[in-house]
């Protein structure tokens, strides 16, 4: 039975950094992974451009029963850690939009970096190699490969969450997990467009493709970037945002014009030119295609229109109020919500509690940031904060 002091299952953002910083120490490190090549979730982010952290990552920014667990590896290792390495490596990037960063050419760069990084710090990589079966050991874990059983003294779980099945997302993590004894955290898809009943559907298909700048809340939490119609409900920044705090059956708020005060710009526009229908009014403030549907079955001019409905039209704008009946689940979610349960975990070193040697990174520990390269961040400052003890 081959030895190694570090196996880590999961090719991804997290266990690439995990066995980087492991590598380093001297540790004889063997990193596995399913596909036929490493970081493919790096390859698809952002377009393709890899939006790799955030200026402005904090604890505030992530989603978790204990919302301090993830303070401990964010200030560790931090956005401006990550930043270095990619500057080390010459990479060009740039700042997008409320502290996003991406590469100026390509996602390839980053797993190209961490590849070359691990091949320093002389990680073994195993691609195409799944364990079917994992066991403690007095001395730590053997797994059973393809080639034969290997054994180690230190385990990482970085097999991430249920998102993108595509990629060859599974709930692999979660049931190893839970099979050595550690709590679950409900799990659901986040980051992810937000669906209509059939009859709103019929209704809103004229906007399939339509998108505006949009402030959405539910509860206490709000967002305020891009919204886009779609064939199925609605989706965009703004949306995959407070998708995360949505439950099924719960209302959100949106407002369609968070820069403009809808009920004084009809009032204005009824004293300037009140002969115009609500339509054309609306059409100055709004994308045509959304002013005729929320104007439609009103007739006559403006200037015929009382306050009350001036108002009522505005709160269609400005407080449309909907309950979407469902999301569009893994099969497009950025992120899974939920996964093992942080009370289990040491939050400086991510090793499980209560099993020595095995720790859980990434997105398979019940931490989940917002959309912008804040899950990035987690990945890179779990991974970096476990390699330190394995």
């Amino acid at each position: 039975m081959h030895p190694w002091d570090v196996i880590i299952i999961g090719a991804g953002a997290a266990g690439m950094m995990c066995a980087i910083e492991a590598g380093k120490r001297d540790r004889k490190v063997l990193l596995l992974d399913h596909a036929k090549a490493p970081g493919e979730k790096i390859r698809i982010s952002g377009g393709g451009r890899c939006n790799f952290t955030n200026l402005d990552t904090s604890p505030k920014a992530f989603l978790s029963q204990n919302p301090r667990f993830c303070i401990s590896a964010l200030s560790r290792f931090t956005q401006h850690d990550f930043i270095a390495l990619v500057n080390r490596y010459g990479i060009a990037w740039h700042e997008k939009t409320l502290g996003q960063l991406f590469c100026d050419s390509s996602s390839r760069q980053i797993i190209d970096m961490l590849v070359t990084e691990m091949r320093k710090a002389d990680v073994t990589l195993r691609l195409q190699t799944s364990p079917s079966d994992v066991a403690r050991t007095d001395t730590g874990f053997r797994l059973s490969l393809p080639e034969g059983e290997v054994s180690c003294s230190s385990l990482v779980i970085a097999t991430g969450g249920k998102s993108i099945p595509k990629m060859g997302a599974t709930g692999f993590a979660y049931e190893l997990a839970a099979r050595f004894g550690l709590r679950l955290v409900e799990t659901r898809p986040g980051l992810v467009p937000l669906t209509f009943d059939p009859a709103m559907l019929q209704r809103l298909a004229p906007l399939a493709g339509v998108a505006v700048e949009a402030e959405v809340s539910c509860g206490k939490q709000s967002f305020r970037e891009a919204m886009l119609f779609t064939h199925r409900g609605i989706s965009g920044p703004a949306i995959l945002q407070i998708s995360s705090y949505w439950r099924e059956g719960q209302e959100i708020r949106i407002s369609m014009t968070p820069d403009i005060d809808i009920f004084d710009a009809l009032r204005r526009a009824r004293a300037e030119n009140g002969r115009q229908n609500l339509k054309t009014a609306l059409a100055s403030l709004l994308p045509r295609a959304l002013a005729e549907i929320i104007a439609d079955g009103t007739a006559g001019n403006i200037a015929d229109m009382p306050d009350r409905e001036l108002r009522r039209i505005s709160d269609a704008v400005s407080s449309w109020r909907i309950k979407p009946v469902g999301s569009e689940g893994y099969r497009t979610a950025e992120v899974t919500l939920g996964g093992v349960d942080t009370r289990d975990l040491n939050s400086r070193t991510m090793e499980a509690n209560g099993v020595p040697g095995l720790y859980v990174i990434g997105e398979a520990v019940d931490v989940t940031g917002w959309l912008g390269g804040y899950n990035f961040q987690w990945a890179w400052s779990s991974g970096w904060s476990a390699g330190q003890a394995t």
